[in-house]
C-alpha cells in the first residue's frame, strides 16, 4: 500500500514551450510592430490607400481562381453563376485597383453603419441580460462602438480618406505591445525555470 506522506514530482508546466529560449525574435517582432504602427499614425492616407490595392488584389487573384476553377465545373447547372460572381470579383478589384480613394470612403460608410449596427445590438443583448452578473459590459462595449460609428459617419467623406489607415496603425501598435508583454513573460520564465533547475542541482 502506497505512503499517503510520499509526494509525487509533478513534471512542471512550461506554458510558452521553445518560446523561453527563442524570447528575442517574439520581442523584435513586437518592436517591428510597433514602429510600423507608431508610422503609420503619421501616414494614415497612405495606409488607406495601401490597405485598398492589398484588398483588390486578394479580390483579383480570387476571382481569377474561381474563373479557372469554373472550366472545370462543366455539366454543372450552377456553373455561370459560379463564372458571374468569379467575374464580378474580378471586376471590383481592378476598380478599386484604379479607385483606390472612392474605394475607401465607400467602405469606410459601410464601416460607419456597421459600427452603428452592432453597438445597438449589443446595447439591446445587454438589457436582455441586464439581471446578470457583467450585463454592463456589452452595453459598455455597444456605446463604445456607436461612438465609433458615430465618429467615423460625422466626418464622412473625410474620414474615408484615413480611417481605415488609421486603424490598422492602430491594430499595429497594440499587437506590438502584446507581443511584446509575451515575449517579456516567456523570458521570465525561462529565467525562473532555468535558476529553478539550479537550485535543484
Amino acid at each position: 500500500m502506497a505512503d499517503p506522506n510520499d509526494t509525487m514530482t509533478l513534471p512542471t508546466i512550461a506554458p510558452f514551450g521553445d518560446l523561453e529560449k527563442n524570447w528575442g525574435w517574439l520581442f523584435a517582432f513586437a518592436l517591428f510592430s510597433i514602429l510600423l504602427g507608431t508610422l503609420g499614425l503619421g501616414m494614415t492616407f497612405l495606409l488607406t490607400e495601401l490597405a485598398m490595392v492589398f484588398f483588390a488584389a486578394l479580390l483579383i487573384v480570387g476571382g481569377v481562381f474561381q474563373l479557372l476553377d469554373a472550366l472545370k465545373c462543366s455539366g454543372w447547372k450552377s456553373t455561370a453563376w459560379h463564372v458571374l460572381i468569379a467575374l464580378l470579383y474580378v471586376a471590383a478589384g481592378v476598380y478599386m485597383t484604379l479607385h483606390p480613394t472612392l474605394a475607401a470612403v465607400s467602405l469606410t460608410l459601410l464601416l460607419g453603419i456597421m459600427f452603428i449596427t452592432v453597438g445597438i445590438l449589443r446595447a439591446i443583448m445587454a438589457f436582455q441580460v441586464k439581471p446578470a452578473k457583467g450585463w454592463y459590459w456589452p452595453l459598455l462595449s455597444g456605446l463604445v462602438s456607436l461612438i465609433l460609428g458615430g465618429l467615423i459617419l460625422a466626418q464622412w467623406p473625410a474620414s474615408g480618406l484615413f480611417i481605415i489607415g488609421l486603424f490598422i496603425a492602430i491594430e499595429l501598435i497594440f499587437n506590438g505591445w502584446s507581443y511584446l508583454f509575451i515575449a517579456l513573460a516567456a523570458r521570465a520564465a525561462g529565467k525562473d525555470r532555468l535558476q529553478g533547475g539550479q537550485a535543484v542541482a
